[in-house]
């Protein structure tokens, strides 16, 4: 399978400091039990689409903006965007990457690196373990009860928010900002970092 792309709506202006990144991380929502499918078929539960749907909302009312969103091509994340973006006004392109799916944080960062020149803002949608591996690596600095909800866990349909200095090619463990966290899930509390809002 080769990655292929979706584009919806216009992707937002580049950021102006290339120096700099942001990168959205968002887990799947809550999926159906395991063993009724095949893995990569599983699709979203009741509650996942109801999850996914809120996420969108606080996407769209957050100042967290995407200029191109980096996919798992499983069912499972696929819903996840497609339900988020469709209550979103603005819809960046999204790309369905195979190596995302169930990736290490290691592949994860790889994919960055690829996809992501001259891009300031990524949104990548992915799957625990990797994800949460990621997000906990990166994020060295942040508002202390961000960092904790983080460092206990990455929920279903949750959204990190890190910024990053240097390029996608050049992440390097403790060096990013959390600077917001969107649990979907309401426990625990949605919290952002006040300049962010």
């Amino acid at each position: 399978m080769s990655p292929d792309t979706e584009t919806h709506g216009t992707p937002g202006a580049a950021a102006a400091d290339v120096t700099n990144r942001r990168l959205l991380l968002i887990r799947h929502a809550k999926a159906v039990p395991k063993g009724r499918t095949d893995d990569f078929e599983r699709e979203l539960s009741a509650r996942g689409c109801a999850d996914a749907a809120e996420t969108g909302r606080w996407l769209e009312q957050s100042p967290f903006t995407a200029e191109l969103v980096l996919c798992s091509p499983a069912r499972r994340t696929r819903q996840t965007w497609q339900l988020a973006q469709a209550v979103m006004t603005d819809r960046p392109p999204a790309v369905y990457d195979e190596r995302l799916y169930n990736a290490a944080a290691s592949e994860l960062a790889a994919v960055l690196a690829d996809r992501g020149t001259d891009v300031g803002v990524l949104a990548l949608i992915g799957h625990n373990s990797g994800l949460h591996e990621l997000a906990a690596s990166l994020c060295g600095e942040g508002p202390p009860e961000l960092l904790e909800h983080l460092r206990s866990g990455f929920p279903t349909a949750g959204v990190a928010v890190v910024d990053l200095p240097g390029g996608w090619g050049a992440l390097t463990p403790g060096r990013g900002t959390l600077t917001a966290f969107w649990p979907a899930d309401g426990s625990p509390p949605a919290v952002a970092h006040p300049s962010s809002a």
